[in-house]
């Protein structure tokens, strides 16, 4: 099963969007993010949320899942269906944006959630944000930006390959040292760390919307 949910952050291009849409098998919005897509001429299989952003409308009023728990927000709600719907790969659109404060909030439900599905990130135009595994491999074009993040304020013993700024059993810690716009420079790089929690930031390729 694979889920797309979109937010309601900055709006992805229609280019992306359908390119996502395309290969779902069940396209959640969650709230406001329902306006985007309804603006796109899509009608999501189900629209959840507390309904502060989205105005249901008599011939949707079937799709909605209205939950009204202020302890969790939109995005929480989304991810919650696609877990109980049994998701192996959730791709998430509108999670970051507009408000700084709602981007850092949806980084730690991608923190809380990222256990429960193999692939879960979030995809913006430019980049895709996602928290890697312990031993991670990829192919990149040699030339492609990539950042780490310690999403868990400090991820210690990191060592990569494939990267023009190399680390050796280093850390990242928020406010101290961080690994931002680092460059691939050969097609396979390999990233390992020991603790922590570490975001992978990327351009994106054609291999994401596979």
């Amino acid at each position: 099963m694979r889920i797309l949910i979109l937010a309601h952050g900055d709006a992805p291009s229609e280019e992306l969007f359908r390119s996502f849409h395309r290969s779902c098998d069940l396209f959640i919005a969650a709230d406001g993010g329902a306006n985007t897509a309804l603006g796109l001429g899509i009608v999501p299989d189900i629209i959840t949320g507390d309904m502060d952003s989205f105005n249901v409308q008599k011939d949707l009023q079937s799709l909605v899942i209205h939950d009204p728990d202020q302890e969790t927000n939109d995005l929480e709600k989304a991810l919650s269906l696609a877990k109980k719907n049994n998701a192996r790969r959730v791709d998430i659109l509108g999670a970051t944006g507009k408000r700084l404060d709602h981007s850092l909030k949806n980084l730690s439900v991608l923190l809380r959630f990222n256990p429960f599905f193999e692939h879960l990130t979030f995809y913006d135009d430019a980049f895709s944000t996602r928290i890697i595994p312990k031993d991670f491999n990829a192919t990149l074009p040699v030339g492609h930006t990539v950042s780490l993040f310690p999403l868990s304020g400090r991820v210690s013993g990191i060592t990569t390959h494939g990267l023009t700024f190399p680390l050796k059993n280093e850390h990242l810690e928020n406010g101290v040292r961080d690994g931002t716009s680092n460059e691939v420079s050969e097609p396979s790089i390999r990233i390992t760390h020991e603790s922590g929690a570490l975001v992978f930031m990327t351009r994106l390729t054609t291999k994401d919307f596979e």
